[in-house]
Protein backbone atom coordinates (compact mmCIF):
# COMPACT_ATOMS: atom_id res chain seq x y z
CA UNK A 1 0.00 0.00 0.00
CA UNK A 2 1.27 3.54 -1.00
CA UNK A 3 2.07 5.54 2.07
CA UNK A 4 2.42 9.04 1.58
CA UNK A 5 4.20 10.63 4.13
CA UNK A 6 5.10 14.33 4.65
CA UNK A 7 8.51 14.29 3.52
CA UNK A 8 10.48 17.46 2.12
CA UNK A 9 12.15 17.60 -1.15
CA UNK A 10 16.33 17.88 -1.05
CA UNK A 11 15.49 21.25 -2.03
CA UNK A 12 13.45 22.27 0.97
CA UNK A 13 16.50 22.06 2.82
CA UNK A 14 19.16 23.10 0.07
CA UNK A 15 17.42 25.87 -1.67
CA UNK A 16 20.61 26.57 -3.69
CA UNK A 17 20.84 23.26 -5.29
CA UNK A 18 20.71 23.34 -9.18
CA UNK A 19 21.38 20.08 -10.22
CA UNK A 20 20.75 16.57 -8.56
CA UNK A 21 22.66 16.41 -5.60
CA UNK A 22 26.00 15.04 -5.13
CA UNK A 23 27.59 14.23 -1.87
CA UNK A 24 31.25 12.82 -1.96
CA UNK A 25 34.51 12.85 -0.23
CA UNK A 26 36.40 10.13 1.35
CA UNK A 27 34.87 6.59 2.66
CA UNK A 28 37.06 7.68 5.74
CA UNK A 29 38.66 10.48 7.45
CA UNK A 30 42.67 9.64 7.78
CA UNK A 31 44.16 12.67 8.84
CA UNK A 32 43.43 16.41 9.19
CA UNK A 33 45.46 16.58 6.30
CA UNK A 34 43.93 14.02 4.03
CA UNK A 35 40.73 15.46 4.71
CA UNK A 36 41.38 19.28 4.32
CA UNK A 37 43.40 18.74 1.03
CA UNK A 38 40.41 16.86 -0.07
CA UNK A 39 37.68 19.50 0.52
CA UNK A 40 39.70 21.71 -0.87
CA UNK A 41 40.17 19.82 -4.19
CA UNK A 42 36.17 19.37 -4.10
CA UNK A 43 35.07 22.58 -3.47
CA UNK A 44 36.63 23.65 -7.11
CA UNK A 45 33.98 21.76 -8.94
CA UNK A 46 30.15 23.68 -8.03
CA UNK A 47 28.27 20.28 -9.14
CA UNK A 48 29.54 18.98 -5.37
CA UNK A 49 27.23 20.11 -2.79
CA UNK A 50 27.64 18.13 0.50
CA UNK A 51 31.36 16.92 1.92
CA UNK A 52 30.90 13.25 3.07
CA UNK A 53 33.84 11.61 5.34
CA UNK A 54 33.21 8.33 7.47
CA UNK A 55 34.21 8.97 11.31
CA UNK A 56 33.47 5.72 12.84
CA UNK A 57 33.96 2.81 10.35
CA UNK A 58 33.18 -0.61 11.89
CA UNK A 59 34.89 -3.59 9.03
CA UNK A 60 33.19 -6.81 8.60
CA UNK A 61 35.93 -8.30 10.23
CA UNK A 62 38.23 -6.37 13.08
CA UNK A 63 41.88 -5.89 12.57
CA UNK A 64 41.83 -3.74 9.78
CA UNK A 65 41.25 0.12 10.03
CA UNK A 66 38.30 1.09 12.03
CA UNK A 67 38.34 5.07 11.58
CA UNK A 68 39.58 7.93 13.82
CA UNK A 69 36.96 8.09 15.82
CA UNK A 70 35.17 11.42 17.32
CA UNK A 71 38.48 13.62 16.11
CA UNK A 72 36.86 13.23 12.56
CA UNK A 73 33.99 15.11 13.88
CA UNK A 74 36.13 18.56 14.71
CA UNK A 75 37.99 17.86 11.14
CA UNK A 76 34.59 17.92 9.38
CA UNK A 77 33.84 21.22 11.60
CA UNK A 78 36.89 22.92 10.01
CA UNK A 79 35.69 21.69 6.29
CA UNK A 80 32.49 23.62 6.65
CA UNK A 81 34.11 26.61 8.06
CA UNK A 82 36.59 26.62 5.34
CA UNK A 83 34.69 25.79 2.70
CA UNK A 84 31.23 26.34 3.39
CA UNK A 85 30.10 22.69 2.23
CA UNK A 86 27.93 21.07 4.62
CA UNK A 87 29.26 18.16 5.95
CA UNK A 88 27.71 14.44 6.96
CA UNK A 89 29.12 11.14 8.60
CA UNK A 90 27.75 7.36 9.31
CA UNK A 91 26.20 7.10 12.48
CA UNK A 92 26.06 3.23 13.37
CA UNK A 93 24.15 3.94 17.00
CA UNK A 94 22.72 6.18 19.71
CA UNK A 95 26.43 7.49 20.59
CA UNK A 96 27.53 8.29 17.35
CA UNK A 97 24.38 10.38 16.75
CA UNK A 98 24.29 12.09 19.83
CA UNK A 99 28.31 13.32 19.24
CA UNK A 100 27.41 13.95 15.70
CA UNK A 101 24.56 16.07 16.78
CA UNK A 102 26.72 17.88 19.50
CA UNK A 103 29.18 18.69 16.76
CA UNK A 104 26.25 20.60 14.14
CA UNK A 105 27.11 18.25 11.25
CA UNK A 106 24.14 18.92 8.81
CA UNK A 107 23.67 15.44 7.40
CA UNK A 108 23.71 12.13 8.90
CA UNK A 109 23.10 9.00 7.53
CA UNK A 110 22.51 5.71 9.02
CA UNK A 111 24.04 2.42 7.08
CA UNK A 112 23.33 -0.59 6.01
CA UNK A 113 24.07 -3.05 8.50
CA UNK A 114 22.11 -0.59 10.77
CA UNK A 115 19.61 -0.25 8.43
CA UNK A 116 18.78 -4.21 9.06
CA UNK A 117 18.36 -3.64 12.66
CA UNK A 118 14.81 -1.92 13.76
CA UNK A 119 16.37 -2.16 17.21
CA UNK A 120 19.24 0.42 16.26
CA UNK A 121 17.28 2.54 13.83
CA UNK A 122 15.09 3.36 16.74
CA UNK A 123 17.72 3.98 19.12
CA UNK A 124 18.57 6.93 16.54
CA UNK A 125 15.22 8.03 15.77
CA UNK A 126 15.04 8.50 19.57
CA UNK A 127 18.31 10.47 19.91
CA UNK A 128 17.18 12.36 16.80
CA UNK A 129 13.54 13.65 18.37
CA UNK A 130 13.26 17.44 18.22
CA UNK A 131 15.91 18.00 15.41
CA UNK A 132 15.32 18.99 12.03
CA UNK A 133 18.79 17.27 10.79
CA UNK A 134 18.93 15.37 7.55
CA UNK A 135 18.98 12.18 7.94
CA UNK A 136 19.89 9.54 4.98
CA UNK A 137 18.93 5.53 5.12
CA UNK A 138 20.78 3.08 3.35
CA UNK A 139 19.14 0.04 2.19
CA UNK A 140 19.61 -3.08 4.01
CA UNK A 141 22.02 -5.51 3.07
CA UNK A 142 19.57 -7.46 2.05
CA UNK A 143 16.53 -6.30 -0.77
CA UNK A 144 13.71 -6.52 1.96
CA UNK A 145 11.91 -3.20 1.39
CA UNK A 146 10.15 -3.40 4.46
CA UNK A 147 12.70 -3.24 6.65
CA UNK A 148 14.04 -0.31 4.19
CA UNK A 149 10.35 1.18 4.39
CA UNK A 150 10.34 0.60 8.01
CA UNK A 151 12.92 2.36 8.93
CA UNK A 152 12.27 5.59 6.79
CA UNK A 153 9.11 5.46 9.02
CA UNK A 154 10.99 5.21 12.41
CA UNK A 155 13.13 8.13 11.66
CA UNK A 156 9.75 10.20 10.48
CA UNK A 157 7.73 9.21 13.64
CA UNK A 158 10.69 11.08 15.53
CA UNK A 159 9.39 14.13 13.92
CA UNK A 160 12.22 14.17 10.68
CA UNK A 161 11.19 15.43 7.83
CA UNK A 162 14.10 15.78 5.80
CA UNK A 163 14.71 12.20 4.74
CA UNK A 164 16.56 10.85 2.06
CA UNK A 165 17.14 7.20 0.62
CA UNK A 166 20.38 5.47 -0.56
CA UNK A 167 20.59 3.10 -2.78
CA UNK A 168 23.88 1.11 -2.47
CA UNK A 169 23.34 -1.92 -3.06
CA UNK A 170 22.58 -5.56 -1.54
CA UNK A 171 24.69 -8.29 -0.46
CA UNK A 172 25.19 -10.77 -3.70
CA UNK A 173 24.33 -14.31 -2.68
CA UNK A 174 25.81 -15.61 -5.96
CA UNK A 175 29.62 -13.91 -7.96
CA UNK A 176 28.65 -10.71 -9.63
CA UNK A 177 30.70 -8.28 -11.68
CA UNK A 178 29.87 -5.29 -8.62
CA UNK A 179 30.95 -5.17 -4.83
CA UNK A 180 26.82 -5.39 -3.98
CA UNK A 181 23.76 -6.35 -6.52
CA UNK A 182 22.00 -2.82 -7.75
CA UNK A 183 18.74 -5.13 -7.61
CA UNK A 184 17.04 -1.69 -9.35
CA UNK A 185 13.55 -3.42 -8.57
CA UNK A 186 14.12 -3.12 -4.99
CA UNK A 187 14.89 0.74 -5.22
CA UNK A 188 11.36 0.83 -7.88
CA UNK A 189 9.41 -0.95 -5.14
CA UNK A 190 10.27 1.65 -2.29
CA UNK A 191 9.66 4.25 -4.62
CA UNK A 192 6.06 3.01 -5.16
CA UNK A 193 5.12 2.63 -1.52
CA UNK A 194 7.21 5.61 -0.55
CA UNK A 195 6.50 8.15 -3.44
CA UNK A 196 7.17 11.37 -1.47
CA UNK A 197 11.08 9.66 -0.81
CA UNK A 198 14.16 11.70 -2.16
CA UNK A 199 16.29 8.86 -3.18
CA UNK A 200 19.71 8.86 -4.33
CA UNK A 201 22.38 6.13 -5.12
CA UNK A 202 25.83 4.92 -3.73
CA UNK A 203 27.71 4.19 -6.77
CA UNK A 204 30.58 3.22 -4.73
CA UNK A 205 29.46 0.80 -2.70
CA UNK A 206 27.65 -1.22 -5.73
CA UNK A 207 30.66 -1.18 -7.89
CA UNK A 208 33.57 -1.77 -5.57
CA UNK A 209 36.08 -0.57 -8.30
CA UNK A 210 36.43 2.66 -10.10
CA UNK A 211 36.16 0.72 -13.34
CA UNK A 212 32.18 0.30 -13.05
CA UNK A 213 31.03 4.45 -11.08
CA UNK A 214 29.77 5.48 -14.55
CA UNK A 215 28.11 2.90 -15.94
CA UNK A 216 26.25 2.67 -12.39
CA UNK A 217 26.16 6.55 -11.92
CA UNK A 218 24.54 6.81 -15.20
CA UNK A 219 21.65 4.28 -14.36
CA UNK A 220 20.56 6.03 -11.69
CA UNK A 221 19.90 9.14 -13.60
CA UNK A 222 18.23 7.07 -16.00
CA UNK A 223 16.09 5.52 -12.94
CA UNK A 224 14.99 8.93 -11.92
CA UNK A 225 17.46 9.01 -8.98
CA UNK A 226 17.90 12.55 -7.64
CA UNK A 227 21.61 12.45 -6.52
CA UNK A 228 24.46 10.87 -6.04
CA UNK A 229 27.03 9.70 -2.92
CA UNK A 230 30.68 9.03 -4.58
CA UNK A 231 33.58 8.43 -2.52
CA UNK A 232 36.44 10.75 -3.25
CA UNK A 233 40.00 10.72 -1.83
CA UNK A 234 43.29 13.13 -2.60
CA UNK A 235 44.99 9.88 -3.39
CA UNK A 236 43.20 6.76 -3.46
CA UNK A 237 45.90 4.36 -4.21
CA UNK A 238 46.94 5.46 0.00
CA UNK A 239 43.35 4.91 1.33
CA UNK A 240 43.19 2.78 4.35
CA UNK A 241 39.50 1.67 3.53
CA UNK A 242 37.54 0.88 0.03
CA UNK A 243 40.67 2.12 -1.98
CA UNK A 244 39.57 0.82 -4.66
CA UNK A 245 36.24 2.77 -5.21
CA UNK A 246 37.32 6.36 -5.00
CA UNK A 247 38.11 8.74 -6.98
CA UNK A 248 40.24 11.86 -6.75
CA UNK A 249 38.42 14.77 -7.23
CA UNK A 250 40.02 15.66 -10.60
CA UNK A 251 38.41 11.92 -11.77
CA UNK A 252 35.40 12.51 -9.83
CA UNK A 253 34.97 15.82 -12.27
CA UNK A 254 35.84 14.14 -15.53
CA UNK A 255 32.99 11.12 -14.45
CA UNK A 256 30.80 14.05 -14.16
CA UNK A 257 31.28 16.11 -17.25
CA UNK A 258 30.01 12.48 -19.16
CA UNK A 259 26.82 11.87 -17.26
CA UNK A 260 23.74 12.76 -19.17
CA UNK A 261 21.19 14.18 -16.18
CA UNK A 262 17.50 12.82 -16.88
CA UNK A 263 14.32 14.39 -15.61
CA UNK A 264 10.86 13.18 -14.55
CA UNK A 265 9.02 15.60 -17.19
CA UNK A 266 9.56 17.28 -20.31
CA UNK A 267 8.56 21.09 -21.52
CA UNK A 268 7.80 19.72 -24.57
CA UNK A 269 4.04 19.17 -25.16
CA UNK A 270 4.24 17.43 -28.52
CA UNK A 271 6.63 14.39 -26.41
CA UNK A 272 3.56 14.45 -24.01
CA UNK A 273 1.32 13.68 -26.50
CA UNK A 274 3.48 10.88 -27.82
CA UNK A 275 4.48 9.66 -24.50
CA UNK A 276 0.56 8.82 -23.50
CA UNK A 277 -0.12 7.40 -27.21
CA UNK A 278 2.41 4.83 -26.58
CA UNK A 279 1.38 4.19 -22.84
CA UNK A 280 -1.95 3.42 -24.13
CA UNK A 281 -0.96 1.16 -26.32
CA UNK A 282 1.03 -0.26 -23.78
CA UNK A 283 -2.25 -0.76 -21.29
CA UNK A 284 -4.09 -2.10 -23.78
CA UNK A 285 -1.34 -4.89 -24.43
CA UNK A 286 -1.32 -5.54 -20.59
CA UNK A 287 -4.91 -6.27 -20.42
CA UNK A 288 -4.50 -8.78 -23.36
CA UNK A 289 -1.35 -10.22 -21.92
CA UNK A 290 -3.58 -10.65 -18.21
CA UNK A 291 -6.93 -12.20 -20.22
CA UNK A 292 -4.13 -14.40 -21.77
CA UNK A 293 -2.98 -15.40 -18.16
CA UNK A 294 -6.32 -16.24 -17.35
CA UNK A 295 -7.06 -18.20 -19.72
CA UNK A 296 -4.08 -20.55 -19.56
CA UNK A 297 -4.64 -20.91 -15.35
CA UNK A 298 -8.13 -22.29 -16.24
CA UNK A 299 -6.16 -24.82 -18.58
CA UNK A 300 -3.46 -25.50 -15.58
CA UNK A 301 -6.37 -26.25 -13.29
CA UNK A 302 -7.49 -28.84 -15.90
CA UNK A 303 -4.14 -30.41 -15.75
CA UNK A 304 -3.80 -30.92 -11.94
CA UNK A 305 -7.52 -31.82 -12.06
CA UNK A 306 -6.52 -35.20 -14.64
CA UNK A 307 -3.15 -35.32 -13.10
CA UNK A 308 -4.73 -35.81 -9.35
CA UNK A 309 -7.65 -38.18 -10.96
CA UNK A 310 -4.30 -40.38 -12.52
CA UNK A 311 -2.26 -40.30 -9.65
CA UNK A 312 0.55 -38.40 -11.29
CA UNK A 313 3.14 -35.58 -9.48
CA UNK A 314 2.42 -32.22 -10.18
CA UNK A 315 6.11 -31.41 -10.83
CA UNK A 316 8.13 -33.22 -14.19
CA UNK A 317 11.24 -32.37 -14.81
CA UNK A 318 11.32 -33.25 -18.33
CA UNK A 319 8.36 -31.43 -19.34
CA UNK A 320 9.45 -28.45 -17.26
CA UNK A 321 13.44 -28.49 -18.88
CA UNK A 322 11.44 -29.52 -22.67
CA UNK A 323 9.30 -26.13 -21.75
CA UNK A 324 12.03 -23.96 -20.64
CA UNK A 325 14.58 -24.52 -23.52
CA UNK A 326 11.54 -23.88 -26.14
CA UNK A 327 10.45 -20.74 -24.94
CA UNK A 328 14.09 -19.15 -24.83
CA UNK A 329 14.39 -20.17 -28.48
CA UNK A 330 11.12 -18.53 -29.04
CA UNK A 331 11.46 -15.65 -27.38
CA UNK A 332 14.94 -15.60 -28.60
CA UNK A 333 13.67 -15.92 -32.41
CA UNK A 334 11.35 -12.44 -31.45
CA UNK A 335 14.13 -10.46 -29.69
CA UNK A 336 13.24 -10.72 -26.33
CA UNK A 337 15.79 -10.98 -23.87
CA UNK A 338 16.48 -14.58 -22.49
CA UNK A 339 17.07 -13.71 -19.17
CA UNK A 340 13.43 -12.27 -18.91
CA UNK A 341 12.09 -14.85 -20.68
CA UNK A 342 13.87 -17.13 -18.10
CA UNK A 343 12.40 -15.41 -15.00
CA UNK A 344 8.94 -14.86 -16.88
CA UNK A 345 8.07 -18.56 -17.15
CA UNK A 346 10.43 -19.49 -14.08
CA UNK A 347 7.40 -17.70 -12.17
CA UNK A 348 4.69 -19.00 -14.11
CA UNK A 349 6.05 -22.79 -13.85
CA UNK A 350 6.22 -22.66 -10.58
CA UNK A 351 2.70 -20.97 -9.71
CA UNK A 352 1.41 -23.60 -12.34
CA UNK A 353 3.02 -26.47 -9.89
CA UNK A 354 1.29 -24.32 -6.77
CA UNK A 355 -2.13 -24.95 -8.52
CA UNK A 356 -2.02 -28.05 -9.23
CA UNK A 357 -0.57 -29.12 -5.62
CA UNK A 358 -3.73 -27.05 -4.28
CA UNK A 359 -6.10 -29.35 -6.41
CA UNK A 360 -4.27 -32.34 -5.56
CA UNK A 361 -4.57 -31.45 -1.73
CA UNK A 362 -8.48 -30.97 -2.33
CA UNK A 363 -10.77 -34.14 -1.28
Amino acid sequence: MTLKLDINPIKAWMPNIDNPLLISGPCSLETEEQTMETARLLAKDKRVFVFRGGVWKPRTRPGSFEGVGSIGLKWLQQVREETGFPVGTEVANAQHTEEALKAGLDVLWIGARSTASPFVVQEIADVLKGTDTVVMIKNPVNPDVQLWMGAVERIYQAGIKNIVGIHRGFTPFRETKYRNYPNWKTFIELKRLLPNLPVICDPSHIAGTREYLFEISQKAFDMGMEGLMIESHRDPSCALSDAGQQLTPADLGKMLDKLVIRYENASNPEFDNQLDVLRNRIDAIDAELLEILASRVQIVKQIGEYKRDNNVTALQISRWTQLMENRVKLGKSMDVNETFVKILFQLIHEDSVRMQTEIMDQE
